[in-house]
């Protein structure tokens, strides 16, 4: 079973950068997608982005298009987060996940393997 962990969180401004990341305890099949979700408060858990094994395929909520990209380490079993131009509402715990279930990319019900969560939050 894969385990994920997230780290990088914290409290910013807006207009600030953060950089999460994402250690997997193991590289398997299914770590081949990995994505990032968010959920706030009072909220449901929505998608950020998403990214393959080999890195070709990456998507992104239009929320965070153009200021937030995804990335991954294969050697290290890590992926990475940069999130930039913060912005109040990306306030939420941030969790990495593994896809194990077809679906959607950007389904949370598609993926089995959570993290425990990293809180983002963006003070005005």
């Amino acid at each position: 079973q894969v385990q994920l962990v997230e780290s990088g969180g914290g409290l910013v401004q807006t207009g600030d950068s953060l950089r999460l990341s994402c250690a997997a305890s193991e590289r398997t099949s299914s770590t081949n997608y990995m994505g990032w979700f968010r959920q706030a408060l009072g909220k449901e858990r929505e998608f950020v982005a998403v990214i393959n094994y080999s890195g070709g395929i990456v998507s992104y909520a239009d929320s965070v298009k153009g200021r937030f990209t995804i990335s991954r380490d294969n050697a290290k079993n890590t992926v990475y987060l940069q999130m930039n131009s913060l912005k109040p509402e990306d306030t939420a715990v941030y969790y990495c996940a593994a896809k194990t279930v077809a679906g959607p990319l950007s389904s949370p019900k598609s993926y089995d393997y959570w993290g425990q969560g990293t809180q983002v939050t963006v003070s005005s």
